[in-house]
């Protein structure tokens, strides 16, 4: 436990003296006055064994006492001794946070401090014997000073049995400050101590710091701010550790009781303060702890009151002070000025510290008992970690058989225990009435639903949402991200507080949602008005008989939701018109009916159900907000919607015989979801749609021919699917779909055009129009006649044309049009060029035409392009200067390769090599690594040629690491290749081919690494490894040792502001044309003798180095095509 050191104290005081002086009378005195307060008190004389070695004895003792009192009396300092044992005990302040007192025994402190009279004559002894510039006798003067300056007794004439009572007393009263009883059994709290004392920057001393510890109850927060508190109570003048504040301060007056109490243990007074009031408790505080450097506790505080009447704000206390305040509520602190950066969150145990410590409690220190696995991971199931739960059930299972722990598992999961869930609900009760409803639906019903979802239901039952849930995240009781989650003891405790509104009657509670109790309240006719939910939601589908007036009588029902239910009985039921949210997918029946008058409904859920048509049923639903009648497979005609002026969505998706949408949803003001996806015949459909809220429209997989017209702009509107529909163009008012941010209109077979008005677009991202055969032309930007535009699709990155009918790409040619577009997809069209403007879209990462067998030509590729696939483009005409390796290196230093996915690839379709690929002949090489050149290593092109054999079963290659031939991983590609051979380029990190590598680990300097391609299509392959500049030393250490080929390394000037420029210096040079061409010849018979030293499948390179390779990159691309 992080207060390990403090339980180790064994002595409460030691005694420091003189025996002459005092022994037989003072010190014989006070020694008994304190035994008899039950002070355990070390004594030489009572506590030193025989044949024991003094000095390391009363050295030990002094280091496991609580207190050490120094008696300075007249010969103290002539006494060697009790120097040494003064020093001791000043350093042990120093550094262990000893409380030490000084007793003036018939001296005076000066005599002691300059020192004088005796203490004088024995400091000039002490150092004609060991030297007047001994440094033990130094740390003697400075132990005796130091000690003289301390808080002390002066005891000169009068009763010595008066002054003894007086130093008791003040003992006694210290040691109060004692360590508290954090827990029986501790796991888990070093490493949340080590957290929260970063946090209090104990270093510090000039600042007042505040810090809370929340977390939900049970979760430990008073364990940790005990354990906190036993290791850094000692640094500071005073502390205290006020317990349980919301128990003990119920009123004013309990709240003067803890200003008290407060002041009496940092002051450390004899007697408490009387304080008269809150107002004067707060001023009482100000005044006397101002200076003082103090560590302050509040445990378990829950107003606000309470916080500003024991620390109002730092300006209380004195410089260096820690407060420490735990609490359920989050707010509470924010409320109280302490920042999100002090607030320290107590989580659960993780799974290793919750079972040890559920072991802990559960099982006896004897043989343990045999209990199975699934038992006890089904206890740590129900606690999840929380300590509270951890502990009272697993002393409840301490010493118990299997059969008692299946038993006590049954009882659980019907009646939470007490003594949990009272401390939980403590929460709950400090909710209001607003917080407390959200509360027990979400325990009841919506723990695990979607959260947009849940919002939707809470805030239809006229509930305030935001504020309330986010209170409930405050105080600990729920977590809000795509789900709602909230513990399971929790929802114990929530669905306890509704159960035990009525134990034997469920009809009068206020939620339902247990099949029994629903049963009987909806079968009988049983309901009362104190229902306000029911929600039941089965596993498989189940006959449930309802009784037509069963709801008659739940005039405050909210809320209804029923799954897998179906009503045995024929007849319509009729529902409240306070109701406010009905859901029943597959409802065998047409819509309930209603009482006669408005209806209050908000919600209405009625998917996969038998509903054929809907007439004349929403007359009266003017609040009707969210309809949804997806995958109503036999409705036909959808209903008037006019009077429903307040509906935000609508849902028809899966509707796969609706023919038509009336009219009157294109006048729906509020509307702003709008789905039909899968309504396969629908095809009428109005021709405008006026609400200017519209945020989303799904029309995949229909009918659906035209798309209406949009009048407004939509600020909201953010993607549009039209996926699989017959839809033959879009409106010129597209344009208003102002924040649109993603469309698809893919798979449209009916597609021709899109209008020019796209192009004002000005937020569109991704536009995938691709597999839309009669898609012939992209629309010219020049069509549009707008001056005031500057760029066309100024935000569009992915643009995908794959699979249409373009026989040219001319709209790329603009420029201006899409500049910041960085993927664009145009295989399987019947395109013959590219623009040569592409070379200039600098933001283009990725660039696929595979499968245009029509294309003929590329021009010079983007600057950084990562990612080009011109695979299966038979027509394409040999181009080697399409990849040359500047272009590789240029692309990929600046790329972002965090997985194996993102590593840069380039396939052509042509089956040579260019001739700054390195060749291997066989299948792997390895070569030797020092440290120094790993860490230039940049990355690794490998060039890889592919051959179309009918006859290969696995087309896939492979590209192997190996360390200390060892092989490590192997990572796989593979290309759709027509009868071409193709040439793949990939580019990859050293991390990722050998990992991370730790040249501490091994024996040397160097490590043996390398690399292999393999497959059964691969014909032919060779790499280069990208490096930064080698520097002098590290070549000649590389030529001295012939650890690697140089050739195939190619340095890059990394640094280099101009890397992305064409005449980036890759090396400097100087040499001559003759020189290079000596160079050139070198490295030729560099690539010839590995198959002289190596094997026919393995090279090992340890060649001498040729001469120096030193270029600039179009240098040495021309050298390598001359010598080609």
């Amino acid at each position: 436990m992080a207060s390990s050191s403090k339980s180790e104290k064994i002595y409460h005081v030691f005694l420091s003296f003189r025996g002459t002086d005092v022994r037989n009378n003072f010190l014989n005195h006070l020694y008994t006055a304190l035994d008899l307060k039950g002070i355990y008190t070390y004594v030489d004389s009572e506590e030193l064994r025989k044949g024991e070695e003094i000095e390391p004895a009363l050295m030990e003792a002094i280091e496991k006492s609580n207190i050490a009192v120094i008696i300075f009396s007249e010969d103290y300092a002539s006494s060697s001794w009790c120097l040494k044992e003064a020093a001791k005990i000043m350093r042990c302040k120093k550094e262990r946070g000893l409380k030490v007192f000084s007793v003036f025994y018939k001296v005076e402190p000066r005599e002691v401090r300059t020192p004088r009279k005796k203490y004088k004559e024995a400091m000039i002894n002490h150092e004609a014997k060991f030297g007047k510039h001994s440094e033990e006798v130094k740390r003697w003067k400075e132990a005796l000073s130091n000690a003289s300056n301390l808080f002390g007794w002066e005891l000169k004439d009068g009763d010595d049995s008066e002054h003894i009572q007086r130093i008791v007393k003040d003992i006694a009263t210290h040691l109060g400050r004692r360590p508290l009883n954090v827990a029986k059994h501790i796991v888990g709290i070093n490493s949340r101590v080590v957290k929260l004392k970063s946090m209090l920057n104990l270093e510090s001393g000039v600042d007042v710091l505040m810090v809370g510890l929340w977390g939900q109850g049970g979760v430990g927060k008073t364990t940790l701010a005990k354990a906190i508190y036993n290791d850094i109570y000692s640094k500071f003048d005073s502390s205290s550790f006020l317990a349980n504040v919301r128990e003990t301060s119920k009123d004013c007056k309990d709240l003067v009781t803890l200003q008290e109490k407060l002041l009496f243990e940092i002051l450390l007074r004899k007697e408490r303060l009387v304080v008269s009031s809150v107002d004067a408790g707060t001023n009482l505080i100000r005044e006397r702890l101002r200076h003082k450097k103090i560590l302050l506790i509040l445990d378990d505080v829950d107003d606000l009151r309470q916080l500003n009447a024991l620390a109002g704000d730092g300006e209380w206390f004195g410089n260096g002070s820690r407060i420490i305040i735990t609490t359920r509520d989050k707010h509470l602190l924010t409320c109280h000025d302490i920042d999100q950066d002090h607030i320290y969150e107590v989580q659960a145990l993780n799974h290793i510290e919750a079972h040890e410590l559920l072991s802990k409690h559960a099982f006896p220190t004897q043989p343990k008992l045999k209990i199975k696995n699934d038992l006890v991971k089904s206890v740590l199931n129900i606690a999840k970690g929380l300590p509270l739960a951890l502990e009272v059930l697993g002393s409840s299972l301490r010493g118990r058989r299997e059969h008692e722990w299946k038993s006590t598992l049954r009882k659980f999961s019907r009646v939470p225990n007490s003594k949990i869930n009272d401390v939980l609900k403590i929460s709950y009760d400090g909710l209001e009435e607003n917080e407390q409803e959200i509360f027990l639906h979400i325990a009841c019903f919506f723990k695990g639903k979607d959260s947009k979802y849940v919002k939707k239901v809470l805030k239809s039952c006229e509930l305030e949402v935001a504020i309330g849930l986010e209170i409930l995240i405050e105080r600990c009781l729920i977590r809000v991200g795509f789900k709602i989650e909230m513990h399971d003891l929790i929802q114990f405790m929530g669905k306890k507080i509704v159960n035990e509104e009525c134990r034997d009657n469920p009809g009068r509670r206020s939620r339902l949602w247990q099949y029994d109790d629903v049963f009987n309240v909806l079968s009988s006719n049983v309901g009362y008005c104190t229902t306000k939910a029911i929600v039941l939601e089965l596993l498989e589908p189940t006959e449930l008989c309802i009784d037509p007036d069963a709801f008659t009588k739940m005039r405050n029902l909210r809320l209804l939701i029923l799954s897998n239910v179906h009503d045995s009985l024929p007849g319509p039921v009729c529902l409240p018109n306070e109701l406010r949210w009905f859901e029943w997918p597959g409802c065998a029946h047409k819509i309930p009916q209603f009482s006669f008058g408005p209806k209050k409904l908000v919600g209405l859920y009625m998917s996969k159900g038998n509903t054929t048509g809907v007439v004349k049923q929403f007359k009266d639903f003017q609040n009707l907000t969210f309809i949804n009648f997806s995958q109503c497979e036999l409705m036909v005609h959808m209903p008037d919607l006019s009077c429903t002026p307040n509906l935000k969505e609508l849902n028809f998706g899966g509707c796969k015989n609706l023919e038509e949408a009336h009219e009157s949803i294109a006048y729906l003001d509020k509307l702003q979801v709008l789905k039909f996806w899968g309504c396969y015949k629908l095809s009428v459909f109005p021709n405008v749609l006026n609400s200017k809220n519209l945020q989303h429209l799904d029309f995949n997989f229909t009918n659906f021919e035209r798309f209406p017209d949009i009048p407004h702009k939509l600020k909201g509107f953010e993607e549009l699917s039209l996926v699989d529909t017959a839809i033959k163009e879009l409106p010129e008012s597209i344009e208003n779909l102002v924040a649109l941010k993603r469309m698809s209109i893919r798979d449209c077979e009916n597609l021709r055009q899109l209008p020019s008005s796209i192009y004002k677009l000005q937020n569109l991202e991704e536009l995938d129009v691709s597999d839309c055969p009669n898609f012939i032309e992209f629309p010219k930007y020049e069509d549009l006649a707008d001056p005031c535009m500057e760029a066309g699709l100024p935000s569009l990155r992915n643009l995908n044309l794959w699979g249409c009918n373009l026989s040219e790409a001319r709209f790329l040619e603009n420029l201006s049009c899409f500049p910041l577009l960085s993927e664009l997809h145009l295989q399987e069209n019947n395109i013959t060029i590219i623009p040569t403007s592409i070379s200039k879209r600098d933001s283009l990462s990725r660039l696929d035409v595979s499968n245009c067998r029509q294309l003929q030509e590329i021009p010079e590729l983007p600057p950084f392009l990562t990612k080009f696939f011109a695979d299966n483009c038979e027509s394409l005409q040999k181009n080697e200067d399409l990849i040359p390796i500047h272009h590789i290196v240029r692309a990929c230093l600046g790329a972002s390769i965090d997985t194996h996915e993102d590593w840069p690839r380039f396939v052509l379709p042509q089956g040579e090599m260019p001739q700054w690929v390195f060749p291997i002949e066989g299948d792997s090489i390895s070569f030797m690594v020092s440290e120094d050149l790993y860490d230039k290593i940049l990355g690794l092109a490998f060039c890889i040629v592919l051959k179309n054999d009918k006859k290969v079963e696995d087309d896939s290659f492979y590209i192997d690491s190996y360390i200390n031939g060892e092989r490590l991983d192997s990572k796989d590609g593979r290309y759709d290749l027509s009868d071409l051979d193709h040439l793949a380029f990939e580019y990859t990190l050293p991390s990722h081919l050998w990992e991370e590598v730790d040249f501490a680990q091994i024996d040397g300097r160097y490590i043996q690494f390398g690399v292999g391609v393999t497959g059964e299509v691969v014909k032919k392959w060779g790499f280069r490894i990208i490096c930064k500049q080698l520097g002098d030393a590290l070549k000649a250490e590389l030529q001295d040792k012939q650890l690697i080929n140089t050739a195939i390394l190619y340095e890059v000037d990394h640094g280099s502001t101009d890397l992305a420029a064409e005449s980036s210096h890759v090396h400097e040079d100087n040499s001559s044309e003759a020189d290079l061409e000596e160079d050139w010849q070198d490295c030729q018979m560099s690539f010839e003798e590995p198959s002289q030293i190596g094997s026919k499948r393995k090279h090992e390179f340890n060649l001498p180095l040729g001469k120096r390779i030193k270029t600039m990159i179009t240098s040495l691309y021309d050298r390598c095509r001359r010598a080609g």
